[in-house]
């Protein structure tokens, strides 16, 4: 079968999966024919994922996060003036004719949407009668028996209209989950495993390494960071950031030293690491949860929040509201209650799972 894959670029997580699912039907004789990321003005496209994804990239415009002057938290007012003004509309229509251009070019037997909200827009705009596949942790909020996300707070309102807008003209929603769930039709919801690529599922991690691992999307958390650091120096540390301007490798001094985001480095500096400290973002949160590693996580917004809560309750990692790592610290000198084995088994089928689906839209 021929497959187009439309991700969103907006952080690291929704690359990484769609990384996965291409090796995983290219080892099933499957062929992807392009693949489409929607990029917001703060983040380029890692030159990991266009090595990595093995088929020619077309970036278009996409609807922006403004996080406020702290860089850590979101700008909700600015972030809805930013999108509705008439450049940036006039930029999104644009975008959504190319979707619909390339998806008449390629002619795909099936469309994968990694939760980008513009082929929602572009299935009200235009009639396209390929199934449309919807992959995202984000689709359990539909779910009846989830138990996060259900207040009615003006954050998780919002989340909930931008999941309900990417999922317009899906045929089924995979909704990817920490363990295992009931299906619920109704929703066209099917729960999923964690999508990790190879690379992980191959690494030895060790529970010996000298060092703390940290990922921080938003630069406003280097603060913080360095000023733990003047006053513990001891503790060796090790941060991956998405800042364009900095170098690959930023030696601050002897115990801490700052990454630009690199996939490979990543996992490598992962499999090492005595403990992992990051914003909630679940794919990274998966990763270190196979690799059994003690997590500390410091969510900078609401979906972060549902993912942070999520982990928690199934004794994955903390909860922490900053990047204080005597927490952290902490927790890895105690027994942690976290069911590994049961983790891996449901990551193990993700494989047969997604095939599966991907092939069958009954």
């Amino acid at each position: 079968m021929r497959f187009l894959f439309i991700v969103q670029g907006e952080g690291r997580g929704h690359l990484t999966q769609a990384i996965s699912l291409a090796e995983t039907l290219r080892r099933h004789g499957h062929e992807i024919v392009e693949v489409l990321v929607g990029k917001s003005r703060s983040r380029e496209v890692p030159a990991f994922f266009r090595e990595r994804i093995g088929v020619h990239v077309r970036v278009y415009d996409a609807p922006s996060l403004i996080f406020k002057n702290d860089r850590k938290h979101i700008d909700k007012l600015k972030t809805f003036l930013y999108n509705t003004n008439p450049r940036k509309l006039h930029k999104y229509g644009e975008s959504i004719e190319l979707i619909h251009r390339r998806i008449k070019a390629d002619s795909p037997d099936a469309v994968v949407n990694f939760h980008e909200i513009l082929p929602g827009f572009m299935h009200l705009r235009f009639r396209v009668h390929i199934p449309f596949i919807n992959i995202g942790h984000q689709y359990l909020l539909k779910h009846p028996d989830y138990h996060f996300g259900k207040d009615d707070s003006q954050n998780m309102m919002i989340l909930r209209f931008h999941t309900l807008l990417s999922g317009i003209g899906a045929s089924k929603l995979l909704a990817l989950s920490f363990y295992k769930m009931k299906d619920c039709p109704r929703e066209k919801i099917v729960v999923m495993p964690p999508l990790l690529r190879k690379e992980v599922l191959e690494l030895h991690p060790s529970s010996e390494g000298n060092y703390i691992l940290g990922y921080m999307l938003n630069q406003g958390y280097v603060t913080e960071v360095r000023r733990w650091h003047e006053e513990h120096p001891d503790v060796k540390l090790h941060f991956f950031w998405d800042r364009k301007d900095a170098p690959e490798e930023w030696v601050v001094d002897d115990t801490l030293t700052l990454h630009r985001i690199n996939g490979e480095q990543f996992l490598h500096y992962m499999e090492h690491c005595s403990g992992y400290i990051t914003t909630a973002g679940f794919e990274s949160v998966c990763e270190a949860l196979y690799m059994n590693k003690p997590v500390m996580l410091i969510p900078a917004h609401m979906e972060q929040e549902i993912n942070a809560k999520d982990a928690s309750s199934i004794n994955g990692g903390i909860i922490g509201e900053n990047f204080d790592l005597n927490r952290l610290l902490a927790y890895m000198r105690k027994k942690r209650d976290f069911d590994h084995a049961a983790f891996k088994e449901w990551v193990s089928s993700a494989e047969e799972r997604f095939i599966k689906e991907l092939t069958n839209y009954s």
